[in-house]
């Protein structure tokens, strides 16, 4: 037996059938480096030691990225935050990135989407089926007002964001997953969260994926922007609403300290004003743009645009309740008449991945890419609106919001339809008009009977399969109620070994091609516009991390 394969040998006898099962997955080809990595960090194996296998199956090892040089002052410009920023409650872009700085996770993505235990959890590892998550917590934490950081503020953290009586945006992620009071002190620094469900890959929805899940104080109540409190590497310095904020290094961290001295956020109410900042030197790092205006930084001889590949979407919904979308052939007709080349290469300029129309992107390692790809094809379209007796069209009125290419595929979709007799006229809204209080009968979003939504990335595609897609979900914009759509989910979601999961996920991908009640047309890249003289920023798609950010 060769000697790599003896280090590997060596090394499965002290892991568990679940966790040898990745590496066979990994021995036998069926597993790259990076899903390698991503699964096994999921149930709770190093990545130094998930490395050392990937190094003795002949996988090579990545670089170490160089240290930048510590000092200066970082400047943002980011997007107005939405209203007082409350970490419990917040929504929007501009909110969180200021939060990134000061507060933490319990764990974090990494560009791979392989989950990294660098914050304040050491480790993690679930019980046999998942239902319990036991996570070792960080000694020798400080918040900023000098509180010791232990298991009672996790505890505190998870029931207010589990607290169906409150007002916390990750009940989204957090219902039927977690529920207040499921998340158990074991000891001053270990908590075990028992969950509602068996769910494989838990830790993702504790971590920055979940952006509302920093750990906040036990004591906290609320006036988050009087003190930004956290563990993290900055300190609040000043904020002042629809204006800007300021941080500074925290001397104190518990961590490797953070490179800039400062930290500048400015707000903008728009993304032209953002670029402009930016082209003039005003700025030095922005947070995401929108395709439909990249193209003006990609031509700017001083920015470079770090392209970060994205499960963000645009969900194209058909009310399955409604006529004429009860018909499943109108929906697949609808999904057939769209030439996805033309979303990829012409509206996205090449910086976008294609949709089958299901939340699996290319990025997840559960997603089955032998099901075959959907393209058009007009005189099948034709013949399944004859087969559901409108062979002479239909009008319908899309409803959606004017968010960056979403207008833009509003109207190539108009076009496309209209090739199979579809008569589409457009209504294309503000987005707090859209959206309105996001509740079933009072959001174009949720009633409209043919619409356009935007949806954020996530690690893994958990809160895409459940929230608007089954039978009970909070954003079923579609109106799809299918129980063999239901049960398979479930099987997704508490399937702990990656061969389970991409059972799973290929029975989803097979079952929404059919019905579509959702079209996925594409996946667009995440484009973040820095100055040239701008290193160290992380390529994620969660949001700006700073620390490490250095000016040259």
């Amino acid at each position: 037996m060769a000697r790599p394969f003896m280090t590997i040998d060596a090394a499965r006898k002290n892991l568990a059938a679940i966790e040898n099962s990745a590496v066979d997955e990994l021995l036998a080809g069926r597993l790259d480096r990076r899903d390698f990595l991503r699964h096994g960090s999921v149930l709770g194996l190093s990545l130094p030691f998930l490395g050392s296998l990937v190094t003795a199956a002949g996988l090579g090892t990545q670089k170490a990225r160089a240290e930048g040089k510590p000092g200066g002052t970082v400047r943002a410009g980011v997007a107005t935050p939405g209203g007082a920023i409350d970490p419990v409650t917040y929504y929007d872009s501009g909110s969180y990135q200021l939060v990134f700085q000061t507060a933490e996770f319990l764990c974090i993505t990494q560009p791979d989407l392989t989950l990294k235990p660098v914050l304040l959890a050491e480790s993690w590892s679930p019980n046999a089926d998942g239902s319990v998550w036991t996570f070792k917590l960080r000694k020798g934490v400080k918040f900023h007002n000098g509180e010791d950081f232990k298991a009672d503020d996790v505890v505190a953290t998870f029931d207010r964001l589990a607290d169906p009586n409150g007002a916390s945006n990750a009940l989204s992620v957090f219902k039927g997953l977690l529920s207040k009071g499921g998340t158990q002190k074991v000891d001053d620094h270990t908590v075990a969260f028992h969950l509602d469900a068996p769910n494989g890959s838990f830790p993702y929805s504790v971590s920055i994926d979940n952006y509302n899940a920093v750990i906040l104080p036990a004591s906290y109540k609320g006036d988050y922007e009087k003190t930004f409190e956290g563990t993290g590497p900055f300190r609040l310095e000043s904020y002042t609403p629809k204006v800007g904020a300021t941080f500074v290094r925290n001397e104190d961290y518990w961590g490797e300290k953070a490179l800039p001295d400062r930290l500048e956020f400015k707000f903008y109410g728009d993304v032209q004003p953002r670029i402009l900042a930016l082209q003039a030197g005003e700025v030095d790092v922005l947070d995401a743009v929108p395709l439909d205006v990249s193209q003006v930084v990609l031509n700017s001889p001083d920015i470079m645009v770090l392209r970060v590949a994205s499960t963000a979407h645009r969900q194209l919904h058909m009310r399955c309740d409604t006529g004429p979308f009860t018909d499943k052939r109108v929906r697949q007709a609808l999904a057939l008449s769209i030439d996805r080349s033309k979303l990829v290469d012409g509206l996205c300029r090449g910086m976008a991945a294609t949709g089958n129309d299901s939340p699996f992107a290319p990025a997840f390692p559960a997603t089955d890419k032998t099901v075959p790809q959907r393209v058009q094809d007009i005189a099948k379209a034709k013949q399944l609106m004859e087969a559901a007796g409108l062979g002479s069209g239909f009008d319908m009125t899309l409803t959606t919001l004017r968010y960056s290419d979403i207008p833009g595929y509003a109207q190539l979709f108009q076009n496309f339809a209209k090739e199979i007799g579809a008569r589409i006229a457009l209504n294309i809204e503000d987005q707090d008009k859209y959206y309105g209080k996001a509740v079933f009968g009072q959001s174009d979003w949720l009633d409209s009977p043919l619409g356009i939504t935007d949806y954020a990335h996530r690690s893994v595609p958990n809160v895409f399969l459940k929230s608007p897609l089954v039978s009970d979900g909070p954003w079923n914009a579609a109106h799809f109620k299918n129980p063999a759509y239901d049960g398979m989910v479930t099987s997704y979601l508490k399937a702990l070994d990656i061969g389970a999961q991409r059972t799973a996920a290929s029975d989803i991908q097979k079952l929404l091609l059919d019905e579509t009640p959702v079209i996925f047309s594409y996946f667009p890249d995440l484009l973040v516009p820095v100055r040239k003289n701008v290193s160290g920023l992380p390529p994620i798609a969660a949001g700006l991390l700073l620390d490490r950010v250095s000016l040259g």
